[in-house]
């Protein structure tokens, strides 16, 4: 399965745009403190090895915050994290698997949780805790780098 994400600048979503997702996922911005440094979680995925933050489909019955702690336990082994309430931020694009096109939504939350060496699961082949500016560098899609300032911002105006 390929997944292309394109920015806004590539194929806009328009805000308040009625139609309804293909696929929902949610996840985290997981940051850590380490060394007096604020590092941010980031993972290459198998496939298209693009770099992002845990996340996951919501499965039927499940929340969006249940379905961001699965996914982060499922994919990084982090299972305590501590959710920075308030930061809800929306990633939504179309990509195409194979010949099919599929509107996607993804719902990221903000938490933090102790520094680890992460566990990952057959869909990553690396895990990186990286200081703002490096994570910034290291992320393709122009959507995923702003949810990444945002929570930037979010966190230094704490």
């Amino acid at each position: 399965m390929t997944e292309k994400s394109t920015s806004a600048e590539e194929e806009p979503i328009e805000q308040g745009r009625s139609e309804e997702p293909d696929e929902r996922s949610a996840g985290f911005v997981l940051y850590s403190m380490d060394g007096g440094v604020r590092k941010y979680l980031l993972l290459r995925h198998r496939y298209g090895s693009h770099w992002g933050f845990p996340k996951g489909h919501i499965e039927v019955g499940e929340n969006e915050m249940d379905a961001a702690l699965r996914e982060t336990r499922e994919e990084t082994g982090i299972a305590d994290v501590h959710h920075i309430s308030g930061f809800r931020k929306l990633s939504r694009y179309h990509f195409h698997r194979g010949t099919r096109p599929v509107f996607k939504e993804n719902v990221y939350f903000l938490a933090s949780t102790a520094y680890s060496k992460p566990v990952l699961s057959r869909e990553h082949t690396q895990a990186e805790w990286l200081p703002y500016a490096e994570a910034r560098e290291r992320i393709k899609f122009d959507d995923m780098r702003h949810i990444l300032d945002q929570a930037e911002r979010s966190l230094n105006s704490t």
